[in-house]
């Protein structure tokens, strides 16, 4: 066995150790990925990426190695690096490396020259496909390696950010490949963004403080897919759910399903817990930092570190301190501490302990992301430049593979109930 040049392997005391952990984590993970274990089998059969070179950019852990080693399986060169400084698992990084086909450069910690650095020795793998969290690696080739992109298939965004930014690209007219928007497909959104956020945000912070939700107001900013997973886990172990919005149909629908809704202006006095969840910068900013209790707890389970305003509360506080692992604590001029978790990174990947979203969640949507590569290196020339729907029969694939592996049967309509739901003669 031997590794490709990596930082993780230079960055460890004992990379073996490591790698024999990674793939330890690996493997457990597969044992509950029917979803992807069973595409392994096609892709190995069938090698259908025969030749194509992959530049990922995602969170290195046990879940995505094993899309990263399918992708490789099915005959890709790959070449992946973090998309958060603090999300990947070092031990995982390096089993990758150990795979002939696959390079790692992901390593914990870095600052945010290294990661960058990262990035542009992926870049440098001369992609023909990118698969990325966030749109940092779409970014970097538009910007910095324009001369790629002819030879760039199309790409693949895993998450909510990142297809926001890809929309926006796209209506500037400056996306000059096709990129599938994973993020909102229905096998991705409804599970990934509701249950996998959701269900991990939650046991994150109550690992990482060993404090309980119950009884606890819990402020949750934004109820698009993710705030809603969040409010429905926080409410399921008896938190009083606050929800704010600025979009007025989602604030609506947050009080039809009873949480109270209010401004972030009333609801920092009333908070315990606040978890932002909009994609959005500046949800708590100065002015809701001054009002809130003392201990309060704050935690970001949105994409980027831009969403609890640090640079307003670190000028206020007057000392800051480790005050457990992984939560720092804010000291201000009165006294009150206000504690943020994981550095107001993605909580459920950034904080000390964090292991991301449920395998059997992330099963469904790497399931995506690998029909999704299938889908754009046998039928790329089909898609124009720009930001594409996933195929709704590759949705249905992938949904179909996770029934059959849970043992549910479903109906099909019949030959006649078809005829009947396409007419549009039939009436009453």
């Amino acid at each position: 066995m031997s590794d490709h040049y990596s930082p993780v392997v230079e960055h460890l005391a004992d990379p073996e150790t490591a790698r024999e952990e990674g793939r330890r984590k690996m493997d457990w993970a597969l044992q509950h990925m029917p979803i992807l274990s069973e595409l392994r089998e096609s892709f190995l059969a069938d090698r259908p990426l025969e030749g194509e070179v992959i530049a990922m950019a995602m969170h290195v852990e046990a879940k995505t190695a094993n899309l990263v080693e399918l992708l490789a399986d099915g005959g890709a060169e790959v070449a992946i690096t973090g998309c958060n400084p603090l999300s990947t698992h070092d031990d995982v990084s390096a089993a990758l490396n150990a795979h002939e086909n696959i390079t790692s450069y992901a390593v914990r910690g870095v600052d945010d020259e290294a990661y960058y650095d990262a990035m542009h020795a992926v870049v440098a793998h001369d992609p023909t496909i990118t698969v990325d969290d966030g749109m940092d690696m779409v970014k970097l080739v538009h910007e910095e390696y324009p001369e790629l992109i002819d030879s760039i298939v199309g790409g693949a965004e895993e998450t909510t950010t990142g297809v926001h930014r890809l929309r926006a690209m796209d209506a500037d007219g400056e996306l000059r490949y096709p990129v599938f928007a994973v993020n909102d497909t229905p096998m991705k959104r409804l599970f990934d963004n509701v249950h996998g956020t959701g269900e991990s945000s939650l046991a994150t912070i109550a690992m990482t403080t060993n404090l309980s939700f119950a009884g606890k107001n819990v402020v949750v900013g934004g109820y698009g897919y993710c705030g809603k997973g969040v409010a429905k886990k926080a409410a399921g172990q008896n938190a009083n759910v606050i929800v704010t919005e600025v979009e007025p149909r989602r604030a609506l629908e947050a009080h039809m399903e009873g949480y109270d809704v209010l401004p972030m202006d009333e609801a920092a006095a009333e908070g315990d817990v606040f978890i932002t969840t909009t994609g959005n910068r500046d949800v708590i900013t100065k002015e809701h930092f001054e009002v809130m209790k003392d201990g309060v707890l704050l935690a970001n389970a949105g994409h980027f570190d831009v969403e609890v305003n640090l640079e307003d509360l670190d000028e206020l506080a007057v000392d800051r301190f480790e005050a457990r692992e992984g939560v720092e604590a804010y000291e201000m001029p009165d006294g009150r501490e206000l504690n943020v978790i994981a550095e107001g990174r993605l909580v459920n990947l950034a904080a000390p302990i964090a292991l991301g979203h449920p395998v059997e969640v992330m099963d469904q949507s790497f399931g995506i992301q690998a029909v999704c590569v299938r889908e754009l290196v046998e039928n790329g020339d089909d898609y124009e430049a720009g930001v594409h729907d996933v195929p709704d029969d590759l949705d249905r694939e992938v949904a179909e593979i996770k029934l059959a592996a849970e043992g549910v049967e479903y109906d099909s309509l019949s030959a006649e109930q078809r005829e009947y739901m396409d007419s549009w003669e039939h009436g009453t």
